[in-house]
């Protein structure tokens, strides 16, 4: 499919040209008078646009690629490898010449997107970068990137969005039966466990099989050592929730393929797993989080907390810490309630800070000790001897209710999007199947 597609034309020129190398080396006319000491005469000039491919008779460059690169390494906190950076590069292109036929799809349905809607959707994502356009515009340049990059991956992705509404969601229909059904499921499965995934789906043919689970584990691998789940979702997942970093949203082990159920079911919140062999090819999925259907989450409850800290001045030994740790833990012992908090304080030296706040937003270790305490009652002590030594006070509980089924709207509208999602994927796939496609 998509990728396969792509990289066995890839592989073609390049098996060939490295077959012809090899063949002129062993002949006995192929001798190069090249010195050692190579000096070059001349600069590449990182501004020159070279063509490596064209789209239907659009051009990818270079400049294109290595601009788009930079942006993906600056997701991932520009920790990325040489191997992988190589291996991104080729990714990218194939991400470049989707979003081409995208938005060549698009402009022959005479869908377009307009200069004034780019500069308005790429000030949206200078805001949440905390720069003004300009000064974002400047920010990519100095990564390598540029302004331009941005705003052609926001064409893209705008376009393919409209086309979709126009040329299939029309197309989309969800029974009042269908709905009903699932309604009636939900209340079934009261109590069983449902997920938030994020999913990296990569297709495969019984050719691609082998390098597609390899691109899958070295995906996994960067993940693993700290890179963006959603950064490497866009660039490569073929599912179309890849524009919203893949997540699939709040699903339950039924609406899942059977192998992904089950990986879902074994993982813990915050794991990633994969690739795993799926019809079609293979997907790595992320825990983002998981709750009981139409059950309260306890972890929803709003705490009302005061937190005492005492900070210990720089070069405190661990022996030291220790101590101060234990005299403030023994002072804390004697608070019974809210109310002596402050003045349990003043006596110790210690800060107050009081707040509300979901439990679920607190560290892990903090949400089991805090959801099994009784108002009034304290942490034991946390902390260490650089960031001092805290605890909290639980002042206060609000419970969640049990949550509700969603309404036969919202349920139809997810539907709908995932049939959607499925017809996206068979539309890109006809268009790079017909695509002209020539590499330089």
């Amino acid at each position: 499919m998509a990728i396969a597609g792509v990289t066995t034309c890839l592989q073609g020129p390049f098996a060939l040209a490295q077959t012809v190398q090899e063949d002129n080396l062993s002949a006995p006319s192929a001798g190069l008078d090249i010195p050692e000491d190579v000096v070059l005469f001349g600069k590449r000039d990182p501004n020159v646009r070279k063509a490596l491919a064209l789209v239907n008779g659009e051009v990818i460059t270079e400049t294109d690629i290595e601009q788009r690169l930079a942006l993906v390494v600056l997701a991932n906190g520009g920790k990325v490898s040489d191997e992988e950076r190589n291996r991104l590069r080729l990714q990218v292109l194939r991400n470049l010449i989707d979003e081409t036929l995208q938005i060549q799809a698009a402009a022959a349905k005479d869908i377009k997107v307009s200069k004034e809607e780019l500069d308005e959707n790429f000030a949206r994502v200078a805001s949440n970068f905390k720069f003004s356009p300009d000064g974002f515009a400047k920010y990519l340049k100095a990564q390598g990137s540029s302004d331009r990059s941005i705003k052609r991956q926001i064409e893209g992705e705008v376009a393919w969005s409209r086309l979709l509404r126009r040329e299939v969601n029309p197309f989309i229909n969800v029974s009042t039966e269908e709905v009903t059904a699932i309604v009636n499921r939900l209340k079934a499965d009261k109590g069983k466990e449902e997920f938030r995934v994020g999913e990296i789906y990569l297709s495969a043919t019984p050719e691609t099989t082998l390098q597609v689970q390899k691109n899958g584990e070295q995906i996994l691998e960067q993940i693993k050592k700290g890179g963006s789940f959603q950064a490497y979702a866009r660039q490569y997942s073929e599912a179309s929730t890849a524009s919203v970093g893949g997540e699939l949203g709040w699903v339950r082990a039924a609406q899942l393929p059977d192998e992904l159920a089950s990986a879902a079911q074994q993982m813990q919140v915050g794991q990633v797993a994969g690739p795993i062999p799926i019809p079609g090819g293979y997907s790595i999925i992320y825990l983002i989080d998981k709750r009981q259907v139409l059950t309260a989450d306890p972890r929803d409850a709003v705490l009302s907390l005061k937190q005492l800290a005492v900070d210990f001045p720089a070069g405190t030994t661990p022996a030291e810490a220790q101590r101060r740790a234990n005299e403030f833990g023994e002072a804390i012992k004697s608070i019974h309630g809210c109310g002596p908090v402050n003045e349990m304080a003043t006596k110790i030296g210690a800060t107050v800070v009081e707040n509300d706040i979901q439990a679920r937003n607190l560290p892990p270790q903090l949400q089991t000790i805090l959801l099994q305490m009784q108002v009034g009652e304290s942490t034991p002590p946390f902390g260490s001897a650089q960031e001092g030594v805290r605890a909290l006070v639980l002042c206060g509980r609000d419970d969640p209710q049990d949550a509700t089924a969603p309404n036969a709207e919202q349920i139809a509208s997810q539907m709908e999007e995932e049939r959607v999602n499925k017809r996206a994927r068979t539309y890109l796939r006809d268009l790079r199947r017909d695509a002209v496609i020539d590499y330089n």
